[in-house]
């Protein structure tokens, strides 16, 4: 059971001309807003989704048009056949963005990013390893901002489907609406 909260907002705008015949001043307007906790929440998840979303569908792209150099610095660090591996794992990087930008199988989307995060950082930002001061600050700063990107991801998982502004695939159409209560109806 979900419990909804308003939020009621007093705003003073322009002040009235007429006279208050009290003390002679003008009196301000005021209006009220009121607005549901939720549809404050909206739009915030919405830029969030996008922007999160859109940085994996990037980065995806990228892992795919850059596989060669890529591939090099994958193979540096041990991976086998780097340019195939690095464009195998662009893949769960442009399905999940792809979906956590759309709204389709969110879940889905961000257990691929989730997966993706989990199995690349310790390989390719292997900070414990490095020897090097330099180097090794920056893959400790990259293997941590995975770390929090996976946080995002996990937190994502718990949010509850359909989400705000999704594409709506598979949701009943009013073609489908109609028919079904057409059903009800004749039954």
């Amino acid at each position: 059971m979900s419990q909804s909260c308003t939020f009621t907002i007093q705003r003073v705008d322009k002040v009235n001309t007429r006279k208050n015949p009290a003390n002679h001043l003008p009196r301000p307007r005021i209006e009220t807003e009121t607005w549901r906790e939720d549809e404050l929440m909206k739009a915030p998840f919405l830029i969030g989704r996008l922007l999160f979303g859109g940085y994996f569908l990037y980065n995806g792209i990228n892992h795919l048009r850059n596989r060669k150099q890529l591939g090099s610095y994958a193979e540096s660090k041990g991976v086998p056949n780097g340019e195939f591996t690095v464009a195998a794992a662009g893949i769960p990087l442009l399905i999940g963005g792809t979906s956590l930008l759309l709204g389709l199988k969110p879940k889905l989307g961000a257990a691929a990013i989730l997966g993706f995060l989990a199995g690349v950082s310790p390989v390719m930002h292997d900070f414990w390893r490095n020897q090097d001061p330099n180097e090794r600050q920056a893959n400790m700063i990259n293997f941590t901002k995975n770390a929090a990107l996976a946080g995002g991801a996990l937190a994502l998982m718990g949010v509850e489907e359909p989400w705000e502004a999704s594409v709506p695939v598979g949701r009943p159409g009013l073609g489908k609406k109609l028919k079904k209560i057409a059903r009800q109806i004749a039954a």
